[in-house]
């Protein structure tokens, strides 16, 4: 079973009350290794998926877990759903992806970490929050009512999605 399989397996054969626990007990196994990542300015990361949870102190499902959450803030993001323990790892963290990732989780335990101050003073922090605020506001475009249709029917907008 690979890596992911076995997170995915962990949270739906456990209790409501289990998977808070279990949860809980990989969130605070993740701020440590994201404080020891961050610490270590280590960019880059090449090895084994083994040798990563063991440099890290994280069970195989863990290991799984982590991968899959900070895919989108690599170079180029892994298979996560193909990792097992044997499968080498070679991944590029681009740090401030991972910033902006981290709030767009609202992982305010990790975006938080004072490790960062390695990286970005307050006003780039500031900075990079206020980008991706923007980045989430949604802008609405007014259709005309002779306009091609915004669902891509190619017919004009009031043919179509205006009709009344």
């Amino acid at each position: 079973m690979k890596l992911y399989e076995k997170w995915i397996a962990k949270l739906k054969a456990g209790t409501s009350a289990q998977v808070d626990a279990l949860l809980a007990d990989y969130y605070a196994k993740e701020t440590e290794v994201y404080k020891q990542i961050l610490a270590e300015k280590a960019e880059t990361f090449t090895g084994t998926a083994a040798e990563f949870g063991a440099k890290y102190g994280i069970s195989d499902y863990e290991i799984g877990a982590f991968m899959e959450g900070i895919n989108t803030s690599l170079a180029e993001p892994q298979d996560v759903k193909e990792i097992d323990l044997d499968t080498p790892l070679n991944f590029t963290i681009v740090w401030r992806e991972l910033y902006k990732n981290m709030l767009k989780a609202k992982a305010d335990w990790l975006y938080n970490l004072p490790e960062w101050d390695n990286f970005y003073n307050e006003d780039e922090r500031r900075e990079i929050t206020r980008e991706f605020r923007q980045s989430q506001q949604v802008h609405h475009v007014k259709v005309g009512r002779n306009d091609p249709c915004p669902c891509g029917s190619g017919k004009k907008y009031k043919n179509c999605c205006g009709m009344e």
